[in-house]
C-alpha cells in the first residue's frame, strides 16, 4: 500500500448497495484509488430502561438468581429520609 500524501476530510452518505455519495465535490484527478476511512456517528445514549433488559438477559448476572443470593430483606437496615 502506498503512503498517503494528501488527506481530504469531507462528509457523505453511504447507501444500501455500499455507494459512497459525497456531500461536495473534491479537486483531485480521476481516476484513482483511494484509501477510504469510514467514521460512523457515534450510538445515542441508551435508555436506562433499555440497560436494564439487557443486563436482565445477560448470563454473568445469572448466580443472582440463586436462593443463596438473595441474603437480604425489607426488614434489614433502616429507611433512608433525605431531609434538605
Amino acid at each position: 500500500m502506498e503512503i498517503a500524501t494528501k488527506i481530504i476530510e469531507t462528509t457523505g452518505t453511504i447507501d444500501s448497495p455500499n455507494n459512497v455519495h459525497l456531500d461536495e465535490a473534491i479537486a483531485i484527478a480521476f481516476p484513482t484509488k483511494v484509501r477510504v476511512l469510514i467514521l460512523l456517528p457515534e450510538e445515542t445514549e441508551i435508555s436506562e430502561t433499555e440497560w436494564l433488559a439487557v443486563a436482565a438477559r445477560d448470563p454473568g448476572f445469572e448466580f443472582l438468581k440463586n436462593k443463596e443470593e438473595d441474603i437480604y430483606s425489607i426488614s434489614d437496615g433502616k429507611p433512608y429520609n433525605d431531609k434538605i
